[in-house]
């Protein structure tokens, strides 16, 4: 009698357990969203995806523990772009950011291109559904259009109602004795012209202190105004860069310029974590964008030295540390099966930065080379206990774009009908209701140029691409754009095929080996369905203001950020934390 009251009251308990775990079946039911994403990481840099010698251990838990998408598509290879479509579900030239030219990404924190206002993140759609929404860490979708303090482009005009971090990127000039990253070719040629006029002053004056030639003193004064115009042009907007670029904002406000590198890590966790910490009874989104593990890399105390892979390694190991610290603050306050964790990276690896650079594994190219698939593939995973199976593997292919549609209908809401969305919700995929990705085609972007498309026959599981131009590598020989550091998208950068190159990445992920009529017998079909989608998706493009023309990405000083009074601008945040992980 008595173990079988026992017996009821423990399967009482299971029922009343069961009962009160909320499901998203359950229409009231909001889940949490934490939104992990790496600046760089190559797919081939953690251990789940294949890397044997850096140790990802948290970030490879997260992916047994959770769905991992294997053919998980970058919209563009650069920051920018890539960043643009990821938030707004978009192809990034749908709304004017795609480039022309050599600009690629947005150069100056003070330029006037950004995220355009009319867009629509899923920020802004979660706001709605009564979300708090915060983003730490990079931003690089602009700041200002026309005012030092108008905000068009800052994240709190974008849905979110927190932001801390960089409102730019992380880059070379942020850390001195790491050379110069933006404009280095004009940087130069605006150095020496100055030199130049500077030694034509000094001789002119010379030659006339002697009394060797009469000068009029106008023609030294307009010789003196052009030198002093030609050394503002140089140093102002590029030898202080560091000052008007690596900045920290908090919302609105810069509290830290230029910001100190030693301290960032901590501070970006330290903030991410209290974010949580603060909305715990949620509903809450966080997207968490790390500054790693752009270059120039980070010398932390604890992880200098450990990896088998150097400095980027050390780097790589790092951010799994981030990783599992966030995976900790979400589990310590018991908000596991309440959270969807996302994690990725906005682009593929720079493997021109010698070693240190990211690894791309198996796929061929990388950061800033167009449609090769080694600058578009990276990591996904999905993390939801209780509501995803662990363990699972999608192969199918999927896009960043696709986070928008998912978590907006996962908390409820309405996607927008006033334009076209590139990326489908994901949920059936992640919970193996469906087998076969919503993207029939995917299109693949260098700049404002359309460089490949892929297709996924509806009956086949074949994945074919076609390339319709691709970045032409230098110097010869080398697999990538040494010589200018990035891969251009036009002109001589590019060598245009007649007809395209095309591949079967299922039997051929490094795009090694070019199908030919003789080698593939659907390649007439290939050409003719690829060439009628992208006839199909050109239709569904409406002109857009350009964000990334030099007219709205050079440096305007009426735009910059600043705190103090321009041109005086400099602070540094208090009460930092130790910067250790």
């Amino acid at each position: 009698m008595l173990l079988m009251e026992r017996f009821l009251a423990g399967f009482l308990l299971v029922l009343l357990q069961s009962s009160s775990r909320v499901t998203h079946a359950d229409p009231d039911f909001r889940p949490n969203f934490l939104l992990m994403m790496v600046d760089d990481l190559g797919i081939g840099d953690i251990g789940c995806y294949g890397n044997d010698t850096i140790r990802t251990p948290h970030i490879d838990r997260l992916a047994a523990d959770g769905v991992k998408l294997t053919q998980h598509i970058a919209a563009a290879p650069l920051c920018t772009p890539s960043r643009t479509a990821f938030m707004t579900g978009r192809y990034a030239l749908r709304a004017g950011l795609g480039s022309t030219g050599r600009v690629q990404v947005i150069l100056f924190l003070a330029g006037s291109g950004g995220l355009p206002p009319n867009e629509t993140t899923f920020a802004k759609l979660l706001q709605k559904q009564g979300y708090t929404t915060g983003i730490v860490g990079k931003w690089h979708l602009g700041v200002n259009c026309e005012s030092r303090n108008d905000h068009c482009h800052h994240p709190n005009n974008h849905g979110f109602d927190f932001f801390y971090g960089l409102p730019f990127t992380y880059f070379n000039d942020c850390k001195p004795g790491e050379g110069k990253d933006v404009l280095v070719d004009l940087q130069k040629t605006l150095w020496q012209i100055s030199v130049i006029l500077a030694l034509a002053l000094l001789t002119l004056l010379l030659v006339w202190t002697v009394g060797l030639l009469r000068i009029r003193l106008t023609f030294v004064a307009f010789l003196a105004v052009l030198w002093l115009l030609s050394f503002s042009v140089w140093f102002v907007p590029f030898e202080l860069l560091r000052t008007w670029n690596c900045i920290i904002m908090r919302n609105g406000e810069v509290v830290e310029q230029p910001m100190n590198v030693e301290t960032l890590n901590a501070r970006l966790m330290l903030e991410a974590e209290q974010f949580v910490e603060r909305h715990r009874d949620g509903p809450f989104l966080l997207f968490l964008s790390l500054a790693h593990v752009h270059t120039p890399l980070f010398v932390s105390e604890g992880f200098a030295g450990k990896s088998k892979h150097g400095l980027y390694g050390d780097n790589v190991e790092e951010v799994d540390r981030m990783v599992g610290r966030m995976m900790k603050t979400i589990d310590r306050l018991g908000l596991s099966e309440n959270t969807l964790t996302y994690f990725t990276s906005d682009h593929g690896g720079h493997i021109e930065d010698a070693q240190r650079g990211g690894w791309n594994g198996i796929y061929r190219g990388g950061k800033a080379m167009g449609g090769w698939e080694g600058g578009i593939r990276v990591p996904g995973i999905f993390h939801w206990p209780g509501h995803l199976t662990a363990g699972r593997q999608v192969p199918e292919p999927t896009s960043l774009m696709d986070v928008f549609p998912t978590v907006v209908k996962l908390a409820g809401g309405e996607l927008p009908e006033d334009r076209i969305l590139d990326g489908h919700d994901l949920m059936p995929l992640l919970e193996g209701k469906a087998s076969r990705s919503q993207h029939e085609f995917m299109f693949h972007y260098c700049g404002i140029y359309l460089n490949a498309a892929r297709w996924h026959p509806l009956d086949s599981d074949s994945i074919f691409k076609v390339h319709f131009f691709t970045p032409n590598f230098s110097p010869a020989g080398a697999v990538g754009c040494y010589d200018t550091k990035v891969c251009l998208c036009h002109g001589d950068s590019v060598t245009h095929h007649e007809p395209p190159l095309v591949f079967e990445l299922s039997a051929d992920p490094s795009e090694s080996r070019p199908l030919s009529p003789e080698t593939e017998p659907r390649f007439p079909e290939v050409l003719e369905r690829v060439r009628w989608a992208v006839a199909e998706h050109r239709r569904t493009l409406t002109p857009v203001e350009k964000q990334l023309t030099w007219a709205n990405v050079l440096w305007k000083p009426w735009l910059q950020p600043c705190c103090g009074t321009f041109p005086f601008c400099s602070c540094s945040e208090t009460h930092t934390p130790e910067h250790t992980l």
